[in-house]
């Protein structure tokens, strides 16, 4: 059988859904991940075939920067998440058409769209083919996304004869049942397996210092978040603190940071410097810093590290909310926190207290084992088998 991926957003949803669309393939069914043209060197990168259907990148439909409204009234939150949906609305109009065109050249028997993918159901209802929808990690708004969404394809929606946007014959959600909002749509919960692309490890990728604490802080992909001057600071005082520091940077990033921490230092096994995959890193370290991006938070859940939080925009503060919630995390809120040195230094005692305090790491491990336990993409893939050739 052959099952069509719709993945939507950026290169976090196309990784996202790879363990899931490998698990289909490996079942024995053909799969094929149809994205716009800025997400096919990520889809090539997942070893899965790709095709692109629209050269226009995500951002030309949604924006999706940091938080205009700080204080993130209730107001300003449901207008964000309505224009959000229009967006993604607006997103799918466009690729509807050259789904339906690749959908003649390639008929599925089921489509799997990302919870953003609201082309997927429309080319399911279309084509009368299941449709399965994926929450790709923790802290998706669908119910607060979707009425955005299902007004701004009124007309579609009309045209198929829809009161509203399609429901899907399976919800698939990747997150732990401990962190699931109340109002989230009754699903199938699944394993959030890491998907990142890799390089030629090194030991110390994949095993713990000894005698020291490791920290990861991550920086330099979609959102900076601390200056190089910062993180000359932040790494000092976690270094004076006998920990050893990992900075996972791209390479512009990376070379500046280097720069900024003098190269001489990087061969004492105080810190290093660059691209490095997170799968393998995480594991092995006792506190991760990011900014709430779903791959890296989701990463450090499943590995069961505590996590230091500075989310920039409405979803990175949702993944933090219910990480700090639980207990698992600290947040430090970018509207207090420029990023110089008062980042820097609310950083430094956020990574402290993590490191001081046994039950962040106690929680951690907690929502890691909670993962290990859902289901894995294998059993999911056998249930969507049943749905397309029923």
């Amino acid at each position: 059988m052959k099952f069509l991926f719709t993945p939507v957003g950026s290169q976090v949803t196309v990784y996202a859904v790879a363990p899931l669309a490998t698990a289909v393939r490996n079942a024995g069914h053909e799969v094929l991940l149809a994205v716009n043209e800025p997400l096919l060197e990520f889809a090539q990168a997942t070893q899965l075939p790709a095709v692109s259907i629209m050269p226009e990148p995500t951002r030309h439909f949604v924006m999706n920067g940091p938080a205009k409204d700080p204080a993130q009234s209730p107001a300003h939150l449901r207008e964000e998440m309505l224009a959000t949906g229009r967006g993604f609305a607006r997103m799918a109009t466009a690729a509807l058409g050259p789904l339906l065109d690749l959908a003649d050249d390639w008929p599925p028997d089921l489509v799997v769209g990302g919870s953003m993918s609201f082309a997927a159901g429309l080319l399911a209802a279309r084509r009368k083919v299941p449709y399965v929808r994926h929450a790709e990690y923790l802290g998706v708004p669908t119910q607060d996304v979707d009425p955005g969404a299902a007004e701004g394809l009124r007309s579609e929606l009309r045209d198929l004869g829809l009161a509203g946007l399609p429901d899907p014959a399976l919800f698939v959600e990747a997150c732990p049942p401990s962190l699931r909002s109340p109002r989230a749509p009754d699903g199938q919960a699944m394993r959030w397996i890491p998907s990142n692309p890799q390089r030629r490890l090194e030991r110390w990728m994949y095993t713990r210092p000894e005698g020291r604490r490791r920290v990861l802080i991550t920086s330099g992909g979609h959102f900076r978040m601390l200056s190089a001057d910062a993180m000359r600071r932040l790494v000092a005082e976690l270094a004076a603190d006998g920990a050893e520091v990992l900075v996972a940077a791209p390479a512009k990033a990376a070379e500046e940071f280097r720069t900024e921490l003098d190269d001489g230092r990087l061969d004492d096994g105080g810190v290093r410097v660059g691209w490095m995959p997170l799968d393998a890193v995480a594991p092995t370290c006792d506190l991760v810093v990011n900014h709430g991006g779903a791959t890296t938070a989701m990463t450090a859940l499943s590995a069961g590290a505590p996590q230091l939080i500075y989310p920039p925009n409405t979803h990175t503060k949702a993944i933090a909310q219910a990480l700090t919630g639980y207990g698992a995390a600290l947040t430090v809120p970018p509207e207090h926190y420029g990023p110089g040195e008062d980042a820097a230094a609310a950083f430094a005692a956020g990574c402290r207290r993590i490191l001081a305090e046994p039950r962040y790491a106690e929680r951690a491990r907690a929502l890691a084992a909670e993962n290990a336990e859902l289901p894995a993409p294998a059993g999911i893939a056998r249930t969507m088998e049943t749905l397309a050739a029923g």
